[in-house]
């Protein structure tokens, strides 16, 4: 109605259009309050609700890693008790009673086995708690062999214990059951002595380490990490919604995921309203209370956890070996753990409070110490840098630090002191003289094997010279003998060539001699480029006269036309003197065809030529055995032989920069060979 048309109207009617309006006003004003209310009370609603399903997933998720502790925990307990099974027991007799008391005390085994280091079983028994496995004749048959295996090398990797992955296992009556086994290696030392094995059934895990509490309200399952059940122990409280919680349980070999599972009423939303438009004008009080006794729960809650860290971090402190020293800005000590005042011998009270100079300075470095403070006190030195020192305990005597400080900042982020770890450095001292003193016993030891290693080289190298002085010797008192009537073809000539040959050989000795020596202290011989000829023409008179001796073929392949060696000649030829004499002496009992072939050729090699000299027998060969101790010194298959023979060639070919290796012929005999650098 327009404000022209109310003119026309009476003013007992206009009062109650007036009255009207008022009234419809207010009852707008009301419907707003009440929709704000409304919304106010759906809101606090909905967010009680929220709340309270954040806290049982929250209450869910601390069960299930409590849970998870206390599965961890009594592995571990089990893993003990096998441990004192093992240590205690050992025979079959013994094992096997205390083998069924751990069955007793555990229901969650099913079977416990003994074996060998080889995996052989030594002694088995089963749960009397369980049926028995379907199988052939015992449970052994439930994990095949090869799982065994590699579950025990995992353990024995570990240097511990493995699990193996869960499986089902079968049993009589058509059930069956996951179960997973356990390999614990058994070593006294270093020395393997063998395994126990352990079948767990995973649902008996469950039934056996799980207090009521935790299944009362939920269910609880071992699960793959896929999402595959393989056990279930309690029933979750049937609702509206389930809420489910997942840890992985991690064991050392195989990996299982922790489910819990718990069930929730719905919300009762409708009556919560009704009550809440009843009392709607007293929540704002209700409302502040909650706050300011939820904040007094928090805050008695962040001062016991506070309390905790305070008590863990004094642990933490009491455990180190290492000193901790806090000082302010000013340089006094404010702080000091035990392990700085056992190292130094005074009490706390001794020192917090205590500027410069300390009483752990030694009076003589007091003033050194005290300029050294002023500079890092000024901040001029680097944080966290190392610095060896001498401290004085409280009975005077001294002793070496390492000292390592940084800056200690506050929870602000101002610099408000400096923190000092403190190492006592005695002990490294002393195992640093320990390890000199065996340093120095250990080359006297050296010195003396090389001398007696130079003295067994000498003694089995000039055997072969003085031989052949002692052959041509003799054949030079048989070519001059009393008698009228010389050996036919003897000659005057021939007694200059004998003589000429032990003069030879005597000067090789003399070389053999230098030349060990040299080899013994490991210095470089006088080294020259040398014609591959006459390095066999020099050895050659030697090898014919013991191959005359044994009925021996001696053919010699060396072209003239072959590069000079760069080599100590009177070594190589050694070498090459070993090696034909191995080689004729492994020919002198075979029957048949016995050569001896000398060969040298051109060797390629990836970045520079070299020359490959071979010495072949048609001997019987080198087994297996002894091929793999052949360079080994002292071992020896010949019953006057010392062993140094070929442990010595190596050596020298190796300090030529060449290699000395053998195969076999075909088909029969065997092949030494080694190479030389060309002269440049």
């Amino acid at each position: 109605m327009s404000a022209f048309s109310l003119h026309g109207l009476r003013p007992a009617a206009l009062a109650r259009l007036r009255a009207l309006r008022h009234a419809g006003r207010r009852w707008r004003l009301w419907g707003v309050l009440l929709l704000v209310v409304g919304v106010m009370l759906a809101v606090l609603v909905w967010l009680a609700r929220n709340h309270e399903i954040d806290e049982v997933q929250r209450v869910l998720d601390r069960d299930n890693a409590d849970a998870a502790q206390v599965l961890r925990q009594g592995l571990a307990r089990r893993l003990q008790d096998l441990h004192g099974l093992a240590s205690t027991s050992t025979s079959a007799e013994d094992w096997t009673p205390a083998a069924l008391a751990l069955l007793d005390r555990h229901r969650d085994w099913l079977r416990l086995e003994w074996r060998d280091a080889a995996l052989r079983p030594l002694a088995a028994i089963d749960s009397p708690y369980y049926p028995a496995f379907l199988g052939d004749d015992s449970a052994s048959h439930a994990m095949p062999e090869q799982e065994v295996a590699e579950t025990c090398a995992a353990a024995r990797k570990l240097g511990g214990a493995a699990y193996a992955d869960s499986r089902f296992a079968r049993r009589a009556g058509g059930v069956g059951e996951e179960v997973m086994e356990l390999c614990m290696v058994v070593q006294q030392g270093q020395r393997l002595l063998g395994y126990m094995l352990v079948t767990y059934s995973l649902g008996g895990l469950l039934d056996a380490m799980l207090a009521p509490a935790y299944t009362q309200r939920q269910s609880v399952a071992f699960t793959q990490l896929d999402g595959t059940r393989l056990a279930v122990h309690g029933g979750a409280r049937r609702g509206a919604r389930l809420f489910v919680s997942q840890h992985v349980f991690d064991l050392p070999g195989n990996a299982l995921v922790l489910r819990m599972e718990g069930g929730r009423q719905t919300p009762d939303v409708l009556p919560n309203v009704m009550t809440a438009l009843v009392t709607g004008l007293s929540i704002a009080l209700v409302t502040v209370l909650v706050l300011l006794a939820r904040d007094f729960r928090r805050r008695q809650q962040a001062e016991a956890e506070l309390a905790e860290a305070l008590a863990f971090r004094k642990a933490m402190e009491n455990s180190l070996v290492t000193g901790l020293r806090a000082r302010d800005l000013q340089g006094r000590i404010t702080y000091v753990n035990p392990a700085f005042c056992a190292m130094v011998g005074f009490e706390p009270d001794e020192l917090v409070g205590q500027s410069v100079p300390s009483p752990y300075w030694p009076p003589e470095h007091a003033h050194e110490y005290g300029q050294r403070q002023a500079v890092r006190l000024a901040g001029d030195a680097p944080p966290r840098e190392g610095m060896e020192s001498v401290f004085m305990r409280k009975d005077g005597t001294r002793f070496p630090v390492l000292i390592i400080e940084a800056p200690l900042i506050s929870t602000l982020g101002k610099h408000s002191g400096w923190m000092g770890a403190v190492l006592d450095l005695t002990a490294q001292r002393r195992a640093e003289e320990l390890s000199r003193a065996s340093q120095e016993r250990l080359q006297a030891t050296a010195r003396l094997a090389t001398v007696g290693e130079m003295a067994s080289l000498m003694s089995h190298e000039l055997n072969q010279p003085l031989a052949a002085i002692a052959s041509y010797a003799t054949g030079s008192l048989n070519l001059l003998r009393d008698d009228d009537a010389p050996p036919p073809g003897a000659t005057l000539a021939d007694v200059r060539t004998a003589l000429a040959r032990i003069a030879e050989q005597a000067g090789r000795a003399g070389k053999v001699i230098n030349s060990v020596h040299d080899l013994v202290r490991r210095r470089a011989s006088t080294r020259q480029a040398v014609a591959p000829r006459a390095l066999i023409e020099a050895v050659l008179p030697l090898v014919q006269l013991q191959a005359r001796k044994l009925g021996i073929t001696v053919r010699v392949h060396c072209p003239d036309t072959l590069p000079r060696a760069w080599c100590e000649h009177t070594m190589i030829e050694q070498v090459l003197l070993n090696l034909a004499r191995n080689g004729m002496q492994a020919m002198a009992e075979v029957p048949g065809p016995r050569v001896l072939t000398l060969r040298v050729g051109a060797a390629p090699a990836p970045h520079r030529p070299q020359l490959r000299f071979t010495v072949a027998d048609t001997g019987e060969g080198i087994g297996e055995e002894v091929g793999r101790q052949l360079f080994t010194p002292f071992f020896t298959t010949k019953a006057e032989g010392m062993g140094l023979g070929l442990s010595l060639c190596r050596t020298v070919i190796e300090q030529h920069g060449g290699a000395l290796a053998y195969a076999p012929q075909a088909p029969r005999g065997t092949v030494f060979s080694f190479t030389l650098a060309i002269a440049a």
